[in-house]
């Protein structure tokens, strides 16, 4: 047994050598003590917290591999990307991996050698993962997310429920729940649903001091993101709703020489995305527009300010947002972009995403019939799916199908895949079948044999890019004959540029008709009322933005923050401030503009700024050089 003294310099060299930090953060500290040392225990620490180290650095203390569950495939290859960079042995399952793969990783978590397996909530149900399990010395189970779990929650996984009875099977294994973001109500549930026993409770306030949020009602956002990055220099984030609007405003920005920009979102290959993500980490002075595909899993302390170019979709999302500014604890801002044309249109997106019950029983009908699975069928099969012809059968808009098929994906219901991946083929012929075919059958399914490993023996992810490019082919011709030989039966094949979907559970009419549509039209009621008390957050002009932050998540006597745009404006009323004075000091050194004056006088509000403009112009104490400059008037 490791003396406490030992153990002491063993977690401050482990902090010391993996992340290069001399000391924890806040209660980081408490909670691996709380690990190491068998009890159960749950984390509420905001985004910017150090949520992950808290289960990273015991899983590198203790013998045996953390069980790290993860509800995004997408954060799961983050995390894991993050942990090979600093050296650490970790891996992720998922449904991506050929069977070869998904063998080698158990291999290294049986021999010890892997420290922290991140796994989907679906696969504590999988037998085949179970029976590996046995095998596996495992350290404590991780719960990310553990929000997720409840019902009254905004990211509600059903899958999340199967934790309570996977931990029987793993009795005395000490279990940390984390999450971001839970009301009260929401840490009751975590409590109960991940069966956690007497947990110690880690909780932070939310409050963030260092960061300044600014409400800024505008109609030119373009031009006012061009005026706050021309005098930039410093790393940041600005989010956009679409990837159209992302590109859009990173070549407006290049084309007014703000170079150090760069577009990202879901769309963009892996290698691409990897390369502009490095970029962006390694740069003090790097911004890049996203849509809300980024952010998640990336450690970076020095980001100075965060952009929403519109606001985002809940208080829950934009809180972790903007958290992402300021974590090293220097002042830091949140820029909030908003108009009233905007809400009205956003408010109609909203409303048209939503379909009847007839028009959500049509697409939900139509998905299994297409397929002709029958009632109570379920097949194996991954099959491609073709969204528009959903909607030339069903006549109903594509903004209403996908949040339909999102919803069936978010209750496991079907997996449905609208991403970019890799091409799936399987051979459904033995291979002494294959000289029994015609010439140019055999010899083409000859060439996949040769220059992709495993097809013999099972099901492989692959690149046509990559064997076209192999066999000096064109990669548009590649897709066609494999599409012929799967009508012909030979091979299973799916096309990872395209949609896919796979059917999870059994066809149940009745509850098509009855649990799924409930339960779909009480998840757009929430995204509603979320929405409007986003809206209501944007708009007010009375309360302190952080109060209301702070409010929202149950915090009790929260006192202003006395540095936000609402706390700023009320301070200059009660207080007064001789803006007039700060701006003819400005003048002086040099002629600007409005937006010019309100960044240097701290992001002060425009509308007063122009108020004592004009009052300043009236006495001749300030004139005009063009129709948007001022400069001192020396006359």
């Amino acid at each position: 047994m490791i003396s406490h003294q030992d153990f002491e310099k063993l977690k401050q060299q482990t902090l010391k050598h993996f992340w290069g930090y001399d000391t924890f953060r806040d209660s980081q500290e408490e909670i691996i003590n709380s690990i190491v040392s068998g009890k159960d225990a749950l984390a509420l620490l905001p985004t910017g917290g150090g949520k992950s180290l808290c289960y990273q650095l015991p899983a590198l203390i203790l013998e045996g591999t953390c069980l790290v569950i993860s509800p995004l495939l997408a954060l799961m290859k983050d995390q894991v990307y993050q942990m090979k960079m600093l050296g650490i042995e970790a891996e992720y399952l998922s449904s991506e991996l050929d069977e070869f793969d998904a063998e080698v990783i158990f291999n290294r978590c049986k021999d010890g050698l892997t420290k922290l397996l991140y796994v989907s909530p679906e696969r504590l149900t999988n037998r085949l993962f179970l029976q590996h399990l046995e095998e596996i010395q495992i350290s404590f189970i991780a719960v990310d997310e553990a929000h997720c779990i409840s019902e009254w929650g905004q990211d509600f996984r059903p899958s999340y429920q199967h934790i309570k009875a996977f931990r029987n099977h793993l009795e005395k294994i000490p279990c940390l729940a984390l999450t971001a973001t839970a009301t009260p109500k929401v840490l009751d549930e975590i409590v109960l649903k991940v069966n956690l026993k007497n947990p110690l409770i880690f909780q932070k306030s939310f409050r963030r001091n260092n960061l300044k949020i600014i409400a800024d009602k505008i109609s030119d956002k373009y031009e006012r993101v061009r005026n706050l990055l021309k005098y930039n220099d410093s790393s940041g984030i600005i989010y956009v709703r679409t990837r159209k609007e992302a590109e859009e405003l990173t070549a407006f920005l290049h084309r007014n020489q703000i170079t150090n920009v760069d577009f990202f979102h879901a769309g963009i290959p892996v290698r691409e995305k990897n390369a502009k993500q490095s970029l962006w980490l390694q740069s003090n002075n790097q911004v890049l527009i996203s849509t809300n595909a980024f952010g998640m899993g990336i450690d970076k302390d020095n980001v100075r300010f965060i952009i929403h170019f519109s606001p985002a979709a809940s208080i829950e999302n934009y809180y972790q947002e903007i958290g992402r500014a300021g974590r090293d604890g220097a002042d830091s801002y949140a820029f909030l972009f908003w108009n009233e044309q905007e809400l009205k249109n956003f408010d109609q997106i909203l409303i048209n995403q939503i379909p009847s019950k007839s028009e959500f029983q049509n697409i939900v009908t139509y998905l299994y019939s297409t397929f002709q699975i029958a009632d109570n069928d379920l097949p194996e099969n991954v099959f491609q799916l073709y969204i528009q012809k959903i909607q030339k059968f069903t006549k109903v808009s594509l903004a209403k199908i996908r949040n339909v098929l999102n919803f069936l994906h978010h209750q496991e219901i079907i997996y449905y895949n609208a991403q970019n991946s890799l091409s799936s083929l399987e051979l459904k012929i033995k291979p002494e079948e294959i000289d029994l075919l015609a010439k140019k059958d055999s010899y083409f399914i000859e060439l996949l044999l040769r220059n992709l490993s495993g097809l013999t023996t099972h099901k492989i992810m692959f690149s046509e890019k990559s064997f076209s490019t192999k066999i000096g082919s064109d990669i548009h011709l590649v897709k066609e004959r494999l599409r012929e030989l799967q009508n012909q039966g030979y091979l299973d094949y799916i096309d990872g540029a395209l949609s896919s979907v796979k059917f999870l559970k059994h066809r149940d009419q009745r509850a098509i008709e009855g649990k799924y549509w409930n339960l779909f039209a009480q998840i757009q009621k929430n995204k509603i009322q979320k929405w409007e008390e986003m809206k209501f957050f944007v708009q007010d002009r009375d309360f302190c933005k952080m109060k209301l932050i702070l409010s929202y998540f149950g915090e009790k006597n929260v006192k202003n923050c006395g540095q936000c745009s609402v706390c700023e404006q009320q301070k200059e009323t009660v207080f007064g401030r001789d803006v007039s004075k700060e701006i003819l000091e400005l003048l002086k050194k040099s002629p600007a503009n409005v937006e010019e004056i309100s960044i240097k006088l701290n992001y002060f509000a425009k509308d007063n700024i122009l108020e004592n403009l004009i009052h300043l112009l009236d006495s001749g104490k300030v004139k005009m050089l063009n129709f948007r400059t001022y400069a001192f008037n020396h006359d």
